[in-house]
């Protein structure tokens, strides 16, 4: 069955860096899109960032552009997600998630996705 399992998460001082864990199982990663979402209290899910399965074409939100980074290694079967320059306002439970039917335009729609991880806290503060 699939599985996907975050780590990674912590809590960490603003400025700060955390790189996330998503280990796929069940499944040939090759073939999916992984995203990674959160979701803070009180607040819905967000997509976060995206790397496709095709030519790991990657996608991000625009409050994170430039300070993460995903990239996918199909050999471990893992998806990363590189975080720097971390705010307060990036603290989270942060989900790796994929499934079959991802488009261009659902890619960082929680909707589109079938199979989640448990999540892995982010805190980001002083």
């Amino acid at each position: 069955q699939v599985q996907l399992v975050e780590s990674g998460g912590g809590l960490v001082q603003p400025g700060g860096s955390l790189r996330l864990s998503c280990a796929a199982s069940g499944f040939t990663l090759d073939y999916y899109a992984i995203g990674w979402f959160r979701q803070a209290p009180g607040k819905e899910r967000e997509g976060v960032s995206c790397i496709s399965s095709s030519d790991g074409s990657t996608y991000y939100a625009d409050s994170v552009k430039g300070r993460f980074t995903i990239s996918r290694d199909n050999a471990k079967s893992t998806v990363y997600l590189q975080m720097n320059s971390l705010k307060p306002e990036d603290t989270a439970v942060y989900y790796c998630a994929t499934g079959p039917f991802i488009t261009i335009a659902t890619i960082l729609s929680a909707g589109a996705y079938d199979y989640w991880g448990q999540g892995t806290q982010v805190t980001v503060s002083s």
